[in-house]
């Protein structure tokens, strides 16, 4: 099975973001870049796929020369081969531009190889802008079936059956191959790379695609905005359990929450 992943370079979600004043842009000076995580665990369960049901997996993402390293890790982590779509601006395109980028790529990695891929795995969404529409994008532009949040996959003959996450359960689908498929958190975790695999994956080459004709964006923002910041809440100190109940009561019919 030839599977694709691919996988965005994002500013490292732990660290909190503040909006640079003079620019009114997300200050990312000194924040590390890190493979997306829905991403990650789009790559594990794509591993996972490759380990059971055999096959290789390849890695693609869009971006500059500092992609390399994230794509480094890709591959210490299990992935076949990586491959960089070259575009120093894709912060600023949109979903559809995006989709397209990978598709022309996709073209480009099968054209090189001779290899056909039987499925494209996206995480989600990404960390930074959170829009959850370029897999579903991708699969459009490819003329392929689609199963969005899936937490598990198995493969069949010709087909993949895979555990999609709804607000009132689960749903397995059945899809036939080539397909496409957006990856939701697991109930496992991405597998960390060693030493023996981190030295193997410096040796391995990431190949730079050509840059694709850029399609005219169809979104653009105008403004980004920081969250408001949670007010701190208030403790009650009374021994009496009536007595802290009338003064929650009291705040909460002062501040109209009632």
């Amino acid at each position: 099975m030839e599977i694709l992943v691919c996988v965005k370079q994002v500013p490292d979600d732990s660290v909190e973001i503040a909006l640079d004043p003079k620019t009114g842009a997300p200050a990312l000076d000194g924040v590390t870049p890190v493979v997306n995580a829905f991403d990650t665990y789009a790559l594990e369960m794509a591993v996972r796929l490759k380990e059971a049901a055999g096959g290789e997996v390849t890695v693609l993402s869009i971006g500059d020369e500092s992609v390399k390293n994230s794509l480094k890790n890709c591959l210490a982590v299990g992935a076949d081969y990586a491959y960089l779509a070259a575009d120093d601006a894709y912060q600023n395109a949109d979903p559809e531009v995006i989709a397209k980028e990978l598709q022309a790529a996709k073209a480009e990695i099968e054209e090189k190889t001779g290899k056909k891929f039987d499925i494209v795995f996206c995480g989600k969404e990404t960390t930074d802008f959170a829009s959850g529409q370029v897999g579903t994008i991708l699969a459009k532009e490819l003329d392929v079936p689609v199963t969005a949040d899936i937490v598990d996959i198995t493969a069949g003959e010709g087909k993949v059956t895979a555990k999609q996450e709804t607000e009132e359960g689960y749903r397995m689908i059945e899809s036939v191959l080539p397909c496409v498929v957006t990856v939701n958190k697991p109930e496992y975790d991405p597998r960390y790379p060693t030493i023996k695999s981190k030295m193997a994956a410096r040796k391995k080459p990431i190949e730079e695609l050509a840059a694709a004709e850029k399609a005219e964006a169809q979104v653009t923002v105008l403004k980004v905005y920081e969250p408001a910041k949670r007010a701190a809440g208030t403790k009650i100190k009374v021994e009496d359990p009536e007595e802290a109940v009338h003064q929650a009561l009291a705040m909460m019919d002062e501040a109209k929450a009632l």
